[in-house]
């Protein structure tokens, strides 16, 4: 199944496995959303389940923080994550604190799907990676799946979570990345990361699409004589820091990869937490690969993203102080 089959396939499971769960946003009903993630959904459970909603995405946001309050688990669609930004204060003013200024009275079970990052030559508009913006923000999770069984099991944990969850699915992967999917009921906590390879001599942290382009370059490392460990957090937020802690001790040495601008990234907060946490344990500087500190571009594109190149680069500044 490719992952974006994974993402259709989990919330029709939910859909059918609790009846408050809704799905609404811009095309998401008889045209299945601008990349097919909805598709068949409204035929399947008609339109006071999956309906479309008018252009503005402060009031799809508005909308689901109201739902949730009142006992419907909402999941609303924001078709790229760059048009999120008018929902931005729905999102952190209002759902983010719903438990806390309601001392726990209220919860705000809601999930925000959006498709982030690039690899489609959007530009840009349609390319940003600007996780970091809700990573800052208590009483928010943040889940990145970069495979299609973690894409159906980490979003059926997101829906049935009692707090709101950003799931940003890495859209150059939609269709390119395909795995088996178990049938039915599949569940992977959030806050567990996962091993994808194991390896001696540095840890590469990533997530979403950059996974795959780390795998590449563990590939080309080997050719060098070096073993790396790959590790994927899965969810940003909660962050699972024993993975990445016990990965680092173990091979001592550090480079993490991702696509958001450099500077301030959360790409920047995994290589705080390693430097001070493991530092006794470490042989060499922690390396980040990022993008650049710019706009996202639209003909530089393949420059901007890492690559398989730029980490193997990337895993060699861990080598040398």
């Amino acid at each position: 199944m490719t992952l974006l089959g994974a993402v259709t396939d989990a919330l029709k499971t939910e859909m059918r496995n609790d009846d408050r769960v809704v799905v609404f946003g811009e095309d998401v009903g008889k045209k299945g959303g601008v990349f097919g993630a909805t598709e068949g959904i409204q035929a399947e459970f008609g339109e006071e389940r999956c309906f479309d909603t008018p252009l503005s995405e402060c009031g799809i946001i508005g909308t689901a923080v109201g739902m949730a309050v009142y006992g419907i688990r909402p999941i609303a669609e924001i078709q790229f994550m760059d048009f999120i930004y008018p929902a931005f204060d729905q999102i952190v003013s209002e759902a983010a604190k719903m438990r806390y200024r309601s001392g726990g009275e209220y919860t705000c079970p809601m999930v925000i799907r959006t498709p982030y990052g690039g690899g489609i030559r959007g530009g840009h508009y349609h390319s940003q990676s600007s996780e970091a913006y809700f990573c800052h923000t208590p009483g928010l999770k943040v889940v990145v799946p970069s495979t299609a069984a973690d894409a159906k099991g980490l979003l059926i944990s997101s829906i049935r979570d009692e707090d709101p969850v950003m799931f940003l699915e890495p859209k150059r992967i939609y269709r390119t990345h395909k795995g088996e999917v178990p049938d039915g009921e599949h569940v992977v906590p959030l806050g567990k990361g996962r091993i994808v390879r194991e390896g001696t001599d540095c840890t590469v942290i990533a997530w979403g699409a950059m996974v795959s382009t780390c795998e590449k370059a563990a590939d080309e490392a080997a050719k060098q004589g070096k073993s790396i460990e790959i590790i994927d957090p899965r969810s940003l937020v909660p962050f699972d820091e024993d993975i990445v802690l016990e990965s680092v001790k173990k091979t001592g040495r550090c480079c993490v990869v991702y696509e958001a601008p450099k500077s301030c990234s959360f790409g920047s907060e995994i290589a705080a937490i390693v430097a001070e946490k493991a530092i006794e344990y470490l042989e060499g500087p922690v390396a980040r690969v990022g993008g650049f500190d710019t706009p996202f571009p639209y003909s530089l594109e393949h420059l901007y993203m890492p690559d398989v190149r730029r980490v193997v680069e990337g895993i060699k500044k861990t080598f040398t102080w």
